[in-house]
């Protein structure tokens, strides 16, 4: 019988995928022992992962054990959050590791909604987040997350983030009445926003989701310009209009040097409250197939499901409501392959190490 040895965990190991990175689960091997013919894996991944950790360690360790030269195997599977690069000099954010933009070319795609829950899909599989609503014209995440109140400024000057679920939150919609209209200018509108996520004191976030405005003019390519943004994604539905204008989003983003993690089919079916029936009402793959044109990755699929617009006016997201249905588990896998494709990008080296000032005395 052949002995173990590092290299063959190693190579066996290579061979089981991880669904959500692409990858392989060796490229995450952080350690091995071998003892004779048992063995020890220790595996972190890049990205939050509670939904996966055991299924992962399951099937290192049935594939280690089914070679004939290992008897028992043991595997330790754990995750960790880096910082990661953001566009051109602009310094990341105080107390945020990663802003996530989630952008539309139009409107009426379900943006807003897939940002909240992709927001509590990030915190069920263990991350800190954050989300701010960018929409200083129509913000809608006070009533998706059930906020009431107004934030609290502890110096006059910074405002604590709302919290709801689990996560963080601020909007404009919780300085302002709900039906009071913001009848501002672009650079007006460009100005609050940047107060909005510089002014609040984000309380140590692996994740800051910004649910962008619809759209691609002066506002959006300014703030994707200011904001520092690690990395994008793109939500749209399977109809050529909705995908000519999702495929302007890109373009936005790659001119300001934004990585696109990749892009997010919403109603790309319908789901019968009544017979469950499930079809195609407004195309089908249309997503996918933007995503392989522009060699990008797709990130999943989800309904158009009575449950997400119920729960979504009820002011809490079907994440956080009905956190066992078949729907929480597609924003899940889907928040699981969002941050696995950011965990594959340049890390941000400059956030990891504190500033060292040095004094006269």
């Amino acid at each position: 019988m052949s002995q173990a040895s590092e290299t063959l965990v190693r190579g066996i190991l290579d061979r089981v995928p991880d669904p959500h990175s692409g990858q392989s689960l060796g490229a995450s091997v952080r350690a091995v022992g071998v003892d004779s013919d048992r063995v020890s894996v220790d595996i972190q991944l890049g990205y939050p992962a509670i939904g996966y950790v055991e299924r992962a360690a399951a099937e290192a360790k049935a594939a280690l054990e089914a070679d004939p030269a290992i008897t028992a195997a043991a595997v330790s599977v754990s995750w960790r959050v880096h910082a990661h690069k953001v566009q051109g000099q602009l310094a990341p954010l105080p107390g945020v590791k990663n802003i996530i933009a989630v952008a539309s070319g139009k409107g009426g795609v379900g943006k807003s909604t897939v940002s909240v829950n992709l927001a509590l899909a990030l915190a069920a599989e263990g991350a800190r987040v954050g989300i701010l609503d960018a929409d200083i014209y129509g913000p809608s995440q006070p009533r998706m997350l059930g906020l009431s109140g107004k934030p609290v400024s502890p110096d006059g000057k910074s405002i604590e983030p709302m919290r709801a679920h689990g996560i963080q939150a601020m909007s404009i919609g919780v300085l302002i009445e709900e039906d009071t209209p913001m009848i501002w200018r672009g650079p007006m509108v460009t100005q609050a926003l940047m107060q909005l996520l510089t002014d609040t004191r984000w309380d140590e976030l692996d994740y800051l989701v910004i649910d962008l405005p619809p759209g691609t003019g002066d506002i959006q390519l300014t703030l994707s310009q200011k904001v520092p943004v690690s990395g994008a994604i793109i939500v749209t539905t399977p109809q050529d209009i909705a995908l000519l204008d999702a495929r302007k989003a890109l373009g936005m983003f790659r001119k300001v040097e934004v990585p696109v993690l990749g892009v997010v089919e919403n109603m790309a079916t319908h789901i019968c409250s009544h017979c469950g029936h499930e079809e195609h009402v407004f195309g089908q793959g249309g997503g996918a197939r933007m995503a392989e044109e522009a060699g990008i990755g797709y990130l999943g699929d989800l309904p158009l499901d009575i449950r997400i617009r119920e729960q979504s006016d009820l002011g809490a997201p079907v994440v956080a409501a009905m956190p066992e249905s078949d729907l929480a588990g597609r924003y899940r896998d889907i928040a699981r392959r969002t941050a696995a494709a950011l965990s594959l990008q340049a890390r941000n080296k400059a956030i990891s190490f504190p500033k060292i000032v040095i004094q006269n005395t």
